[in-house]
């Protein structure tokens, strides 16, 4: 009903011609969007004082996106969908309650202490000190699994 097959014949070129549009949607909220083949994040940017009406236009743009995929046969999951504030410490400390939760979907999508982009794992003060956990165990796995051989 919804979404491009897996191995569908459209391709990448011409899904990425399919969903062009997108860009343009997300532009007119001021909002930046990275595409990727699967997946699209938005940022925007903020001062602490102005996160709620940052808020309300995501969840603007969301609700946009989520009519321009209705009307091309695609879906937004919002099992998928992940929020974080990022910032300086003395800066995240101004927002409220860690910063208000955006509805997708009808469903409330809450801030996420741990995020993963591009392999890399971020929390909101931009420490790295969780993704160097997350490596350092799985290489000590694999090491321990060498051991075997």
């Amino acid at each position: 009903m919804c979404s491009v097959p897996q191995g569908s014949v459209i391709g990448p070129l011409l899904f990425i011609l399919y969903v062009a549009e997108l860009a343009y949607l997300v532009a007119q909220h001021k909002i930046t969007l990275h595409a990727f083949a699967d997946d699209n994040q938005l940022y925007i940017h903020c001062r602490p004082d102005g996160v709620q009406s940052a808020a309300a236009n995501v969840e603007n743009c969301v609700r946009d996106i989520e009519h321009w995929m209705a009307a091309n046969r695609l879906r937004l999951n919002p099992e998928k969908t992940e929020l974080i504030w990022l910032g300086a410490k003395h800066s995240l400390l101004k927002i409220p309650d860690g910063g208000p939760p955006l509805t997708v979907g009808g469903n409330h999508i809450t801030t996420s202490d741990v995020v993963r982009v591009l392999g890399v794992l971020l929390t909101p003060n931009l420490s790295l000190e969780k993704h160097v956990t997350s490596l350092s165990t799985k290489c000590f796995f694999q090491l321990r699994q060498l051991r075997h051989i």
